[in-house]
């Protein structure tokens, strides 16, 4: 089966990515180190910001935004450029990564919160330190400590509220829907496009009043699905289905 195409759009992006059989890709101080200065290379020639990174044993978070469709040329730059350093460095041949990196992109800022308190708070989950901000190879420990500026200068967690909203603890509902948003696909048209993840059964149910049925409406929209399909769905005129939807929006 053919990969499913990256999303390249312009804006937020996650990217994971870990060593092949899960084995360390940081073994001292100085490769922790040189990923950040290659990280900084590719930002200048690549015109992206860098907003939060989390590097660990075995694999790195990063999260930034980009300003043109070149997150692929961005990541293989990233990886590619450390693979080599990391494979002269210790004598080893052969793929330092397990496979292609994987991305996400991060469409609102319900998202973006969630994501940014789990990226930064990895170290304190995998119980190496207490807090965010203690971790030395973290955004918010380099914001903290005023070093790698340059790299981080655009950050959004210069952000006071955003800063702070860090400490609080992921909770598991929201854990769950971080899992939900990772795994939406969307197509690149036009413009970005949510695919549908449900079938229309899981919206509409017989039960409901009208009250709950246009909220739903206006849900499916949002997760991919086109006017035309839920009023045949419905099977109500189209011209409804665009009013109320039209009517969710302004609320």
């Amino acid at each position: 089966m053919p990969r499913a195409p990256r999303v390249e759009s312009v804006g937020f992006h996650h990217i994971i990515n870990r060593g092949v059989a899960r084995d360390n890709i940081f073994l001292k101080d100085d490769d922790f180190k040189k990923f950040l200065v290659i990280l900084e290379d590719a930002k200048l020639r690549y015109n992206f910001i860098v907003h939060s990174f989390c590097l660990m044993n075995n694999h790195y978070h990063l999260f930034i935004e980009t300003k043109t469709q070149n997150l692929s040329l961005i990541a293989r730059q990233i990886n590619s450029k450390y693979a080599q350093y990391f494979n002269k460095e210790y004598k080893r041949v052969g793929p330092l990564w397990q496979g292609r990196f994987k991305n996400s992109f991060v469409y609102d800022n319900s998202y973006l919160s969630i994501l940014l308190k789990y990226i930064e708070q990895n170290p304190v989950k995998a119980n190496i330190v207490d807090d965010v901000g203690i971790y030395e190879w973290s955004s918010s420990f380099c914001i903290l400590n005023d070093i790698y500026s340059e790299l981080l200068g655009d950050s959004i967690l210069y952000d006071k509220v955003l800063f702070v909203n860090l400490h609080n603890k992921v909770s598991e509902i929201e854990l769950k829907k971080l899992e939900e948003l990772e795994k939406i696909k969307y197509k690149q048209d036009k413009k970005l496009i949510r695919l549908k993840q449900k079938p229309l059964e899981f919206y509409f149910n017989a039960e409901q009043n009208i009250k709950i049925r246009n909220i739903k409406i206006n849900v499916a929209v949002l997760d991919g699905y086109k006017q035309s399909e839920i009023a045949d769905f419905l099977n109500l005129s189209r011209t409804t289905i665009s009013k109320i939807s039209r009517q969710n929006t302004k609320q």
